[in-house]
């Protein structure tokens, strides 16, 4: 899909504001000038916008919602500089700014007729979010469809509600793990890191992509557990958010040897991935 995105942001509305956990908060968006719920805005799971605190910036962040939602869009954005400070201090009813869709996101149509596994890590989950639904949406498509999810405590899960969902469906699998020492009195889940839980799951290598999202570290031994059971770096496709800035590969500050995170990605297979500098 190319880019839609222009140079002038589109004026979006925050028709609501979910708080995940005390750092991330999930934006709901639609245009100002469509709010009758209409609205349809065309991108690729995976995908990023720019989205701007007019006076205060801008920042490149993963869609979070499902192309398959009408009226809005969603992204989910983590306190952890002066754009997303500003972000977290709006109100419902508040107006931003929105470019995009940016980059490259998940091959969608290499996934269907497949066995999907989802791995994500914290805040990691937001762009796999978009994809789960998709193919939620279109679950016919699809073989097995199994969710690997963990955070560092249970207060940092994001998106509870919908994990409780994924949980109570029989035509899913959802494992929710939280790291050693993470886990509450009520916690019914795993305890233990996101890697060694998925090697438990042990997925079927036959059919079957691997998505995955997180930190860095968690997508380096994430990719050393599915080589371990015997995955193809083909199968492995990894979406690599952390490193974007300007998000049009101007800046130079997302590159990892020749590709641009922004521009190239932020979607790659293990494939593209394994013989570039070890940085992600």
């Amino acid at each position: 899909m190319h880019d839609h995105g222009t140079l002038t942001p589109t004026v979006m509305t925050v028709q609501r504001i979910v708080e995940e956990t005390p750092d991330v908060k999930t934006f709901r968006l639609a245009p100002v000038d469509v709010a009758d719920g209409s609205w349809r805005h065309a991108f690729d799971s995976g995908q990023f916008g720019l989205f701007s605190v007019f006076g205060q910036g801008e920042a490149p962040f993963g869609l979070a919602s499902s192309p398959t939602q009408v009226g809005y869009i969603e992204c989910s954005i983590k306190r952890q500089g002066k754009v997303t400070d500003a972000f977290h201090a709006l109100a419902e009813g508040d107006q931003v700014g929105y470019r995009g869709p940016y980059g490259r996101g998940f091959p969608y149509d290499e996934l269907v007729r497949k066995n999907v596994v989802f791995v994500g890590g914290g805040i990691g989950l937001a762009p796999l979010r978009s994809l789960i639904w998709n193919c939620l949406d279109n679950r016919a498509d699809f073989g097995d469809l199994i969710v690997v999810y963990g955070a560092r405590s249970t207060g940092d899960l994001v998106y509870k509600r919908e994990l409780d969902q994924w949980l109570a469906r029989s035509d899913m699998q959802t494992v929710l793990t939280v790291d050693p020492g993470g886990q509450d009195e009520a916690w019914r889940g795993n305890v233990g890191f996101v890697p060694a839980v998925l090697e438990e799951v042990a997925p079927t290598v036959e059919n079957t992509l691997v998505v995955t999202c997180g930190p860095p570290i968690m997508i380096k031994f994430v990719v050393q557990s599915l080589l371990k059971l015997g995955f193809a770096p083909e199968q492995i496709i990894t979406s690599l958010e952390m490193k974007m800035k300007c998000g049009i590969g101007k800046c130079g500050r997302c590159n990892i040897g020749h590709l641009y995170v922004c521009k190239d990605g932020p979607v790659f297979s293990y494939a593209e991935l394994k013989d570039l500098p070890d940085e992600y």
